[in-house]
């Protein structure tokens, strides 16, 4: 039995719970190699790269993943912390900027939708 990228994300993530990133890795990059537009092994994938201390691989996966999910708050995050550990200030408060203005955003669209409040 061929095993689906949602499989191969779940053995990455057990073996990233088991401390064993480079494996984690490789179950990510399968997961990706079936759909390349699999977030969930993306921003995993980017977590074990930063977990072995490869921070260019962990800030090419979270720029992909920032491409593909545009609005998702976390991935941004994550870039900026990223960035952050790089050294490169700029980028990352750029991105960290990013993740607060789509906060704002979110949080507005719930006041609007979610009546009064407290």
């Amino acid at each position: 039995m061929t095993a689906t990228k949602e499989d191969l994300y779940d053995e990455g993530l057990d073996l990233a719970f088991e401390g064993k990133f480079g494996d984690a890795v490789a179950r990510y990059q399968q997961a990706l190699q079936i759909d390349p537009s699999y977030a969930d092994a993306l921003h995993a994938l980017a977590m074990a790269h930063a977990e072995l201390d490869d921070i260019d691989a962990a800030i090419d996966a979270a720029k992909r993943l920032c491409e593909l999910t545009p609005d998702d708050i976390l991935a941004h995050t994550s870039l900026s912390t990223f960035y952050m550990r790089k050294g490169l200030v700029p980028e990352a408060e750029a991105e960290s900027a990013k993740a607060r203005m789509l906060d704002w955003k979110r949080q507005l669209g719930e006041q609007k939708t979610g009546g009064g409040g407290a």
